[in-house]
This record gives C-alpha cells, structure tokens and sequence, in this order.
C-alpha cells in the first residue's frame, strides 16, 4: 500500500513541535528547580554560610530573623516577597506540567499519524522505536508526579528523553515506508511493543537512582554537589520510584524478551542464537532481575542497588544504540532504515 506523504508530513511536524514543547517545559521547570520552595532553601543555607564565615553572630541567622527563608514566621515584607516569589516560582512548575501534557498529545499524535500513513503499527525502525519509548517514558513520568511531590525533577526526565527525540529525528530519521518482509509479522505488534514500553518505563528509575547516587554523594561529603543535591528530594523518595517503576517495567520487559524468542523460533527456528541484540538484553534482563532479587531477599535500599538500577539502565541504551547501530546481527534490518 503507498505511503500518505501528507500524513507522514503532518506527523514528522507534530514530532518536531513537541520537541520543541518538552524543551520550553524543561525551561519552566528549571525555573522552579532554581527559584521555588527548594531553590530557596539552597539560597537560604548559601546565605546562612556565608554570615556565618563573614563572623556574624547566632541572632544574624536565627531562622526567626531571616527573612529570606521560606519558612520564616516574620509579617513583614520580605516574607511576603518570599511567598509571592515561591508561588510564581510554583506556577511556572505547573505551567511546564501543563507543557508536557500538550506535548505528550502532540507526540501521540505523531506516531499515529505515522501509523495511518503507512497503514501498519508504528515501530518498525529505529526512530519510530525512540519515538515510542520516549512517549511511554513521559507518560510514566506524568503519572508517577500524581503520587510523589517531585514536578521539580521533571528537568531530569525530560532532558534525556529530549535528547533520544533528537537524536532519533535527525541521525536515525526514515521516511515513512512498508514494513521490510522480515518485520511483517503479528509478533511486531507484540514483542516490539512490550520492548519500547518497558525501556520507556525503565528511563525514570534509571534517573531516579542517579540522583540518588548524587544525594548519596552528598550526604557523605557535604562539599560535593552541595547546592544541586539540596534541591533533591530525600533518599527515601527517590528509592521508591525507582523501585516502584521498575517492578512495573520488569515484567513487561519479561514478556517482551519471550516473545522474542518465540518470534525468532518462527523466524529463523530457534529460541536463541546469540544475537548480540539478544544477548545484551538478556544481560540487562539479568540486571534488573539481580536488582529486584537483592532488594526482596537482602534487603539492598542504598547505593548497592542503585548502583545496579542504574548499570540496568546503561544495558538498555547501549542494546537502543550501540547495538543496532553498530553491529551486525540478525537485528540488523531494524536499524536507521
């Protein structure tokens, strides 16, 4: 069947406009980060040190006389500056949350409209894989902030998944075209689907447990990170998302690897060849099943476990990037073109 090249236009537009979105988002959301409730408590412990090095005495910096903290029970103007302030500050945050949903419709829209314009499912190359991640990334990123406190690290999400969108659109970008002979199969609908999901769900505590990583960091030594890691929510909270998004993630990525190989046993009659693509996700599988298995039978919470999350995460942009792109396998026809 040809392709629709209007809407494949139509769709490479709605791509580029929400990258654009998520970018103006992330600029919302770093003026949150930098001048809200958690930007001013960095200025105000800044603050506090320097009066204490310039040899100012205890009431200079009691919190009752500084009125720049956000918590000062002082009734004059300078609290009341404070409070409007962090209440702008707190509307440019729900102001990026509101971005990020419109981009997240316009992204949507991208890849259905790449869907109606070759009449088959939207992941049958590289770049419509990255356009599919990075969406479920998002999406799982806006659902988990209805449950934890932490729109201001919404930056952090946003950063990489805007990198991976331009990445994709630019160096990996194919033109809307029917699928190669060795994709048209009922298994792509699956199989690929639960791949991209997975790995898109996989993004957020692959950033949660480096932040954790940094807050760590400073807990030990106050001198490292000390003004990014005290804009950072406690240990405690970054651990459950982490946690939490990837016990969801594991096994829906469980599934999208069997389904691989029951594909490839239909495909090429066998369950496993050591496809370097099949092989480096069944190291990233083992990964995120030794992080999981540490937590519920050692009881990891701390850098340990993080530490693997995060190496997790490393396995599955390498097996996204470097092994499509790099090496050759039986994979080898779902990579740019």
């Amino acid at each position: 069947m040809p392709v629709n090249e209007t809407l494949s236009q139509y769709s490479d537009w709605s791509y580029t406009t929400s990258v654009v979105i998520y970018i103006l988002a992330m600029v919302f959301f770093l003026v949150e980060q930098s001048f809200g409730r958690h930007g001013r408590k960095v200025a105000e412990r800044t603050r506090t040190r320097q009066l204490v090095t310039a040899g100012a005495g205890a009431d200079d910096v009691s919190p009752g006389n500084d009125d720049t903290g956000p918590e000062s029970d002082n009734t004059g103007s300078g609290t009341r500056n404070t409070g409007a302030e962090r209440t702008r500050a707190e509307r440019f945050g729900r102001m990026g949350v509101a971005l990020t949903v419109l981009g997240l419709l316009l992204h949507g829209a991208a890849l259905v409209l790449r869907g109606l314009a070759t009449d088959r499912v939207p992941w049958g190359n590289m770049y419509e894989y990255v356009m599919i991640t990075c969406l479920v990334a998002v999406a799982a990123w806006l659902v988990l902030l209805r449950k934890h406190p932490v729109r201001h690290l919404s930056m952090f999400v946003l950063l990489p998944n805007v990198i991976l969108m331009f990445v994709g659109g630019t160096w990996l970008y194919s033109e809307a075209a029917p699928l190669q002979p060795a994709l048209q199969s009922y298994w792509l609908i699956i199989h690929v689907a639960a791949a991209a999901a997975s790995s898109g769900v996989f993004l957020v505590p692959g950033v949660a447990s480096i932040l954790y990583l940094v807050k760590a960091r400073n807990e030990s030594n106050p001198d490292s990170f000390a003004s990014f890691a005290a804009k950072l929510p406690a240990k405690e909270v970054l651990d459950r998302i982490a946690y939490r998004t990837t016990v969801f993630a594991f096994p829906v990525f469980t599934f999208g690897v069997l389904c691989g190989a029951v594909w490839a046993e239909a495909a090429w009659g066998r369950f496993w060849g050591w496809d370097p693509k099949e092989t480096v996700a069944f190291i990233a599988w083992i990964i995120y099943a030794a992080y999981l298995h540490s937590r519920a039978t050692a009881g990891w919470r701390g850098n340990r476990a993080a530490i693997i999350n995060v190496v997790g995460f490393a396995a599955t942009v390498f097996n996204l990037f470097f092994v499509n792109l790099v090496t050759t396998g039986l994979h080898s026809y779902a990579g740019v073109g």
